[in-house]
């Protein structure tokens, strides 16, 4: 019957394609190098773009701080296996997924993605928060795409998210936000939902780019395919 990834290739991506009119866009693999250095223009405003009504929130890059942020019951603190692999075929977007480190290396890394560890993990009942930077082989796609027409290609863009107990996320994009300075959207979500978050300028810009998805479906995953490979820089 084949592996879940060769059903999702085969069988489910093409039909979920077609009955939710995605088209998948291939923008050529990227290289590890080159930070970005955009900066919003003066007359940019906080921009929302979503596939239908839904509540309005901010962010930031690394997290910013909040109050609310302590770990709770059922979030990523041990209760659920962590996000490994973030994949956005159409963005050619693939990241291993690593905790943040601490202490002296605490500034995020580059060549990987990050999960918040006080949210959720997928499958959880709550938000996953994933982030990395806006630079080449990373989250520059997401930035790039988000100053067309607000980013509303991205609007149905399928999002793969693998886990360490090798089970596969499919996620459905149905919200842009730009601009945003806090974790306030994030921290209120009480819904399953993946959001990915980065940069929008140099180290010290604040406002941030936000994508959030909702979820289509899982099932298991080639054990290699969920555990690549992490080679984390640590860049400024």
């Amino acid at each position: 019957m084949g592996t879940f990834p060769d059903r999702l290739q085969h069988r489910l991506i093409p039909a979920l394609l077609a009955a939710l009119g995605v088209s998948l866009v291939a923008a050529g693999l990227l290289s590890y190098s080159s930070p970005v250095e955009a900066t919003p223009s003066a007359s940019d405003l906080p921009a929302t773009i979503e596939a239908s009504p839904g509540p309005s929130s901010l962010l930031t890059f690394p997290p910013l701080a909040s109050p609310s942020t302590a770990a709770s019951p059922g979030t990523s603190a041990g209760k659920t296996p962590v996000a490994t692999r973030v994949v956005v075929p159409a963005l050619d977007i693939d990241l291993p997924i690593i905790r943040q480190p601490g202490g002296a290396n605490a500034f995020p890394p580059c060549n990987v993605a990050m999960y918040l560890q006080q949210l959720h993990q997928p499958g959880d009942k709550g938000p996953t928060y994933i982030y990395a930077h806006a630079r080449t082989g990373m989250f520059l796609p997401i930035l790039e795409a988000s100053k067309i027409n607000n980013g509303r290609r991205m609007i149905g863009m399928l999002v793969q998210v693998y886990t360490a107990d090798d089970q596969l996320y499919l996620y459905e994009v149905v919200e842009v936000r730009r601009h945003v300075t806090t974790l306030d959207g994030a921290l209120a979500e009480k819904r399953e939902t993946l959001w990915l978050q980065t940069s929008e300028g140099p180290v010290g810009t604040i406002e941030k780019t936000q994508l959030i998805a909702l979820p289509l479906s899982h099932g298991p995953a080639d054990h290699q395919d969920a555990h690549p490979k992490a080679r984390p820089v640590f860049c400024h």
